[in-house]
């Protein structure tokens, strides 16, 4: 089957044309028809499928029929990073169409962001949060909108923002057309489903497994020994760009900062970053500056590179899930890909579990000439935190205490006789208060009537 069966309009062909897509994938197959006749969507398939263009597509197509300059479609996305993938796949496909689109996110100025949106836009691709924020300050309308995307529902869900989208979705029209695209389908998405999508047409790709375009090996390794192991196998292996997961932010720095000591063209990609600190690390893996990108999950679904040769475990992920999400960020668009897994002895429950799910055994291998026997330091300091500074510890009263001895305090001092210069003055007051010199008003300073203060 090739693109032209699916009679998009001319100028998206054109755009498909000049992207370079020849054939679509199975998701695109099975999805485009639906979503060009209006129906809801459930579309349930892996990263690297080709899922934005299958959404992507025939919304460009509805498009160009209709008003310009205000929003008609909304795609959320989790995180930053998918969707700036998102907004520059669009702006790709669409760039015959003269569709315009922007990116919502927090992290950044919002100004930037009302300005593009006052000018007139026709998509608007948004993070939960900062979309809410733009919504309470009324500088987005979305009375007009036709189209909702909710793109990796569950990892939305994984990262808390189910009450969000909520919020979001009571205050857009009934009448709408709802795609909802999830790598799983936990039950709380499909609660969600059943709420937002109307008679939805699902379609299903390879939901669980990951892409069979990718090799897997695992790599069992002391905790001490893996960053030794790991510029043992970067050494011995032929790779293009590489994606190395962690599981802390700490450590993602940490680990790109002792590639970089040994030689690599290495960055890190963690929550830690500015916006701007973030994009730079992916446009440079993108274009080739950075030869491996060491990142944490936040990556996991935003980083659209085609050409990642490997993607290495360097620690495995909590879930099977994740572990799919990893992955699936080499292999893509039917091109081949490598997934190496550094474990540990803790690990074998994980990894039962994604043999399940591939269906078979993982190789496992070990580096020859590596020195496995190394004995581990008395304490490992490779990713020790420097110590902190020693701070002295203040001690904290519960505010009823505080209340209680500053009432203690003021009787004690009312109770004794006050002093000035020197001299005893004499408690007149009912209150106890010291008496106050001729002239003085309230707070004991002076009451001149008139002229110059002497």
């Amino acid at each position: 089957m090739e693109f032209k069966n699916f009679q998009l309009h001319p100028l998206v062909a054109a755009g498909v044309e000049a992207a370079g897509y020849t054939e679509p994938t199975p998701i695109q197959v099975q999805a485009i028809p639906s979503v060009l006749q209006g129906s809801d969507v459930m579309g349930l398939a892996q990263t690297g499928t080709g899922k934005t263009a299958a959404f992507a597509l025939p919304i460009l197509h509805r498009l160009m029929e209709g008003g310009r300059r205000h929003v008609r479609v909304l795609i959320i996305a989790p995180t930053r990073e998918l969707a700036e993938q998102i907004h520059e796949s669009i702006t790709s496909l669409g760039q015959k169409t003269g569709l315009r689109s922007v990116t919502v996110y927090g992290g950044v100025s919002i100004r930037p962001q009302i300005d593009k949106i006052r000018r007139g836009v026709e998509i608007v691709v948004a993070c939960p949060g900062r979309l809410l924020d733009h919504l309470n300050q009324k500088t987005v309308d979305l009375s007009r909108l036709e189209v909702l995307v909710l793109d990796e529902a569950d990892h939305m869900f994984d990262m808390g923002f189910l009450p969000d989208i909520k919020k979001i979705i009571r205050q857009l029209p009934a009448k709408r057309q709802t795609l909802l695209f999830s790598a799983t389908m936990p039950d709380d998405i499909k609660k969600l489903a059943r709420e937002v999508l109307r008679n939805p047409v699902t379609v299903q790709v390879d939901q669980s497994a990951p892409a069979d375009t990718v090799s897997h090996a695992l790599y069992p390794v002391t905790q001490h020994l893996k960053t030794p192991l790991l510029l043992e196998l970067l050494k011995h292996t032929d790779t293009g760009s590489v994606l190395i997961f962690t599981r802390t932010k700490h450590r993602a720095k940490r680990l790109g900062q002792q590639l970089e000591k040994a030689g690599y063209k290495a960055a890190s990609l963690q929550g830690n970053l500015s916006q701007n600190r973030r994009q730079e690390a992916l446009d440079g893996f993108r274009d080739g500056s950075y030869q491996i990108l060491v990142a944490t999950d936040i990556a996991a679904r935003g980083i659209d590179v085609s050409n990642i040769s490997h993607v290495i475990n360097y620690d495995i992920p909590n879930t099977v899930d994740a572990y799919t999400h990893r992955i699936g960020r080499t292999g893509r668009a039917t091109k081949t890909g490598d997934a190496f897994t550094f474990i540990t002895s803790e690990d074998e429950d994980t990894v039962r579990s994604i043999e399940r799910v591939l269906g078979e055994k993982i190789e496992r291998r070990f580096m020859p000439d590596f020195n496995y026997k190394q004995v581990a330091p008395p304490r490992d300091q490779e990713f020790a935190r420097p110590p902190r500074e020693p701070q002295r510890r203040r001690e904290h009263k519960r505010p009823e205490q505080a209340g209680a001895h500053a009432a203690a305090d003021h009787k004690q001092k009312a109770a004794q006789p006050a002093r000035r210069d020197g001299r005893v003055v004499q408690s007149t007051g009912r209150h106890g208060s010291a008496a106050r010199p001729s002239g003085a008003g309230p707070r004991g300073k002076s009451m001149q009537r008139s002229g110059t203060a002497r």
